[in-house]
């Protein structure tokens, strides 16, 4: 179908709708209701913790973007290649089954039912609402991704812009008659001593890092469908685009993350940022104001509900081809909807350690691919690296288990040896022995480099 594609400029127009569309996929529930929250916790610190916050929810996706243009990569099956297939076909399973149907998808559904719907049903009937909730939602996901040249048009040009549409009218109502002055309100004990650490943690709760790997295969096909089929054509369009998100992004985050702190002016701490917004949006709205959050929480799910149902549809498809793009895309959408009615409780907490393992080799393959022209793609740093960033991510993903393992005698022996390891306090033990990979890996490619050069022998560098 490519092929048939017509190879073009493109336009200012054209950049504002592929910009719209990749801000949406991104921008889900989490998305909305994490920095609200944060803001609440944070208080009169939300300044600094906004700041941790940007960083590792905007700047980590948008270099996981930035990665996947700088390798001319088309999913993350191709990022993961410098390891071998293998590795890279396990990477790209564990990635799409984790933010797809074994997680993130589902979430997308029960997200935007409880914060959006639940308040309209009793609770006699929650169940009941939910499982007919969550098939049109699926449905409705499946019709809207099923042709792959319309998705960009869906997304960007009709589903982002009534969200943004929403969101907009909330933010000009509530900023307009504040609840507090952000800066004199409480901060959380945490807040007031670790402001900049907690915001840099609580963005991983995005998992946009992650999912910046796994749109990426949706992204480019977007951009190819655009006419620019050529590799470096592609990759500086969606780089430009990806920029442009997400910087939008970053300012939304800031606004919401000022909207928690003023919050604190009428309302106590909240359990989480959906119970936040709720109270915020029937303060100034009743009613009108739970049907107008409604539609926003519905629409954001949607949009990145579409880019990761097509993503997983068209990496397998691609990779696993003795079935259809359209067959892949009707398993992951009846499995998430499987997930959403059938014990979305315990599926998250026994694939939270997955992301826990997930999380720092998807960074330090990000990071890899960036830098990789510096070392020519050269599988020995791409190997040192993860196998050093391995260990204590293995670590982290015991810590994470349930209790029937975390709390069992080999998950304390695991606990109390990653307690030696560097800023493991502070969720980020991975950091140190990657970066004592890197400086291995880099020594051994200068080494293979310089034999390559004394013997005048071809020395492979990449798989």
């Amino acid at each position: 179908m490519l092929n048939r594609v017509q190879k073009r400029n493109l336009t200012k127009r054209d950049y504002v709708t592929l910009s719209s569309m990749i801000f949406a996929l991104f921008f889900g529930a989490g998305n909305l209701i994490f920095p609200l929250h944060l803001g609440q916790l944070a208080g009169g610190h939300w300044g600094i913790a906004a700041a941790g916050f940007l960083i590792t929810a905007v700047l980590l996706p948008l270099l996981s973007v930035l990665a996947v243009c700088v390798t001319k990569s088309k999913g993350v099956y191709d990022i993961g290649k410098p390891l071998g297939a293998t590795f890279a076909v396990v990477f790209m399973v564990l990635i799409h089954f984790t933010i797809g149907p074994f997680f993130g998808t589902p979430r997308t559904a029960t997200v935007s039912f409880t914060v959006g719907l639940a308040p309209f049903f009793p609770a006699k009937y929650q169940s009941l609402a939910l499982l007919l909730f969550s098939a049109a939602f699926f449905g409705l996901a499946y019709y809207l991704s099923v042709e792959q040249s319309k998705i960009m048009a869906r997304v960007g040009k009709l589903l982002n812009p009534l969200f943004l549409l929403l969101l907009v009218a909330i933010f000009a109502v509530a900023f307009s008659s504040p609840l507090a002055h952000a800066g004199s309100t409480s901060a959380t004990a945490a807040y007031q001593t670790a402001g900049f650490t907690n915001g840099f943690l609580q963005g991983y709760n995005t998992m946009d890092a992650l999912a910046g790997l796994a749109l990426g295969v949706t992204i480019v096909t977007a951009v190819n469908f655009m006419g620019q089929t050529d590799p470096n054509k592609a990759a500086w369009v969606t780089a430009r685009a990806g920029f442009f998100s997400m910087a939008f992004e970053g300012l939304i985050y800031v606004l919401l993350i000022l909207l928690g702190a003023q919050s604190l002016g009428q309302f106590k701490l909240s359990d989480n940022g959906g119970v936040a917004f709720d109270q915020i949006v029937n303060h100034y709205m009743g009613n009108v104001g739970q049907a107008i959050l409604a539609v926003l929480i519905i629409t954001t799910c949607l949009t990145t509900a579409i880019g990761l149902v097509a993503a997983f549809a068209q990496d397998f498809h691609k990779h696993f081809g003795f079935l259809s793009y359209k067959a892949w895309l009707r398993i992951t959408c009846l499995a998430s909807f499987l997930t959403a009615n059938a014990g979305l409780n315990q599926i998250i907490a026994w694939s939270t350690p997955v992301l826990m393992f997930l999380y720092p080799l998807a960074m330090a393959l990000i990071f890899l691919s960036i830098l990789s022209p510096l070392f020519h793609k050269s599988s020995v740093v791409y190997v040192w690296v993860v196998v050093f960033t391995v260990v204590p991510a293995v670590f982290d993903m015991v810590a994470a288990f349930p209790a029937v393992v975390s709390q069992s005698t080999f998950g304390q022996a695991m606990a109390h040896v990653q307690s030696f390891l560097p800023l493991a306090s502070s969720g980020m033990d991975w950091l140190v022995p990657a970066l004592v990979g890197a400086v291995f890996g880099t020594a051994h490619y200068l080494l293979l480099q310089r034999a390559k050069t004394s013997t005048g022998m071809e020395v492979p560098m990449k798989r």
